[in-house]
């Protein structure tokens, strides 16, 4: 079985995959997910970087506050 995003038909995943696969890789919310993906766009390598990003922004705002 394939991870979402990877060997859909003719290499296109709809938003709701790359939703899961954000979610699956970086461990950001589905809303996170959303608005990231009507930012960004589609690309998925600038996707996953920026959703890293974001939740390591919300890692050290969460552990300053500690």
């Amino acid at each position: 079985m394939t991870e979402p995003g990877e060997g859909s038909s003719h290499g296109r995943i709809d938003d709701r995959q790359l939703v899961i696969l954000l979610k699956q890789k970086t461990g950001i919310s589905d809303a996170q997910a959303r608005r990231l993906i009507k930012a960004v766009g589609r690309d998925r390598p600038s996707l996953l970087r920026e959703a890293r990003i974001i939740k390591a922004r919300l890692q050290t705002s969460a552990s300053s506050r500690v």
